[in-house]
């Protein structure tokens, strides 16, 4: 069975092709007009090994909101039609993971119900020319779209690019988790109703 998806989204501000294998290697081709955010979705790949392909055209002649926000709408949704019923997947995904003198935690549940719980203490406005308050942005688009439960929590650190590099392999980590199949309960939904 294969889990891919493509998702292709065109507003007044984003053009965006984005393609999914879930059970891929790690390789990414990331240019979303965004430095900061092209490496956050490479490490992102990396460590989920999800095979990620992803190009954005949007309006960052204003600023980076627009580009962060749609390509979170669209990663989300690529979750979400790659995963299908979610028939074997585990479900459950955490990790804490350790980035020098930050240490993240994140939890994530396929649950069908979207929940963002966003914990960090980002020192600064700006990681070069990345505005750090569009990481929450961008989760919650994410969330949002791929309906999942997800908590990210600050429990160490104090320096900006080692925070959000820190959350974005914990969450890849911890998706890697949940949408792992359960070989013992492949073709059952991991819920009491039937259905996530």
């Amino acid at each position: 069975m294969m889990r891919t998806s493509e998702i292709v989204r065109k507003t007044a501000e984003t053009d965006i092709t984005l393609q999914l294998n879930l059970d891929g290697v790690g390789n990414a081709q990331i240019n979303s007009g965004c430095g900061f955010l092209d490496h956050m979705l490479t490490l992102f790949a990396k460590h989920g090994r999800f095979d990620l392909t992803l190009t954005c055209v949007g309006d960052t002649f204003v600023d980076d909101h627009h580009t962060v926000e749609d390509i979170g709408i669209a990663l989300g949704q690529a979750f979400a039609v790659a995963l299908g019923n979610k028939k074997g997947v585990v479900r459950y995904g955490d990790t804490v993971l350790p980035m020098d003198e930050s240490l993240i935690l994140s939890a994530v549940d396929l649950s069908g119900r979207d929940y963002l719980g966003y914990d960090l203490q980002i020192p600064t406005e700006k990681v070069g020319s990345f505005d750090t308050e569009l990481a929450e942005e961008f989760w919650l688009a994410f969330t949002r779209n791929a309906a999942c439960t997800l908590h990210i929590r600050q429990l160490a650190g104090k320096n900006a690019h080692h925070i959000l590099e820190g959350s974005f392999k914990s969450v890849a980590r911890s998706l890697r988790k949940a949408v792992a199949i359960d070989e013992a309960f492949a073709d059952e939904i991991p819920s009491t109703k039937g259905v996530l």
